[in-house]
């Protein structure tokens, strides 16, 4: 675009674009996202138990996940529950001090989820946390 100064030159507009903030948003959503990646749970859909007692989780652990078809999942990778035993042992620590945390869905029949802790027990791993949600309380309940 060309307009006329007062003394009758001809000038152009400076048409360049300022990317510098464009770079800083990006560059904090990047940062947002790979703050936020670790806390995020595995990505299989799974209705946990509710119970009354929910403690938080805080520390990224390996996650075994057991869906309502009973398909088994070690960190979101499907394994067969034979298999699961020695994937556990080749995450190279002690098994005595590894904590597993446990997801399985509501609906799975109670011998599916004991054959999967008899798994994770032959890998020598002890201590097992199982993953719940709280219950709802007052007016939301059914």
């Amino acid at each position: 675009m060309a307009f006329t100064t007062m003394n009758g030159r001809t000038r152009s507009s400076l048409a360049e674009i300022n990317i510098t903030p464009l770079v800083d948003v990006v560059l904090v959503l990047l940062v947002i996202f790979m703050i936020t990646e670790p806390v995020l749970q595995s990505g299989i859909e799974v209705n946990v138990p509710k119970t009354r007692t929910v403690k938080v989780i805080t520390q990224q652990r390996m996650v075994v996940t057991i869906d309502r078809d009973q398909n088994v999942y070690l960190n979101d990778q499907p394994v067969n529950v034979h298999e699961l035993p020695a994937r556990l042992r080749q995450a190279g620590t002690d098994p005595s001090r590894q904590t597993i945390y446990l997801r399985s869905d509501e609906r799975v029949p109670f011998g599916a989820f004991a054959s999967v802790m008899d798994a994770v027990k032959q890998a020598g791993i002890t201590n097992v946390s199982i993953v719940t949600q709280p219950v709802e309380t007052g007016r939301e309940r059914r």
